[in-house]
């Protein structure tokens, strides 16, 4: 079992590809540094996605995460860095990544982007 961070995001097949569902997943300990100030900036991520033939695996999708501690990334960029690399993974037939950051001097940033197929 890795304990590492990891850019891999492995996949599984999807159990139900003959219906369309919708997944939820939240991740409520996103970090990554400031890329002026190196500062850590905080967030909570939210993944919307409705699969086609494959699903992200979870604990690939936490090791992928832990790949921003250290890095420093503009909001923007970090979050559609992170939605084109789970289209790259997934697939998906429609996915929305929203990335509400925790306040820095006076300002709360949300990113919402969105995908389709």
């Amino acid at each position: 079992m890795s304990t590492h961070p990891t850019k891999d995001l492995e996949t599984f097949v999807n159990p139900n590809q003959e219906r369309d569902y919708t997944i939820i997943i939240d991740i409520p300990e996103f970090t990554c540094l400031c890329p002026k100030t190196g500062q850590p900036d905080f967030a909570t991520i939210k993944i919307e996605y409705q699969p086609d033939e494959k699903c992200v695996e979870l604990k690939a999708l936490k090791l992928y995460i832990w790949t921003f501690r250290e890095r420093g990334a503009f909001h923007e960029a970090v979050t559609n860095e992170i939605l084109d690399d789970l289209i790259a993974a997934t697939d998906p037939k429609w996915m929305k990544i929203t990335m509400k950051f925790n306040v820095r001097g006076g300002i709360y940033t949300d990113v919402v982007i969105e995908h389709k197929k």
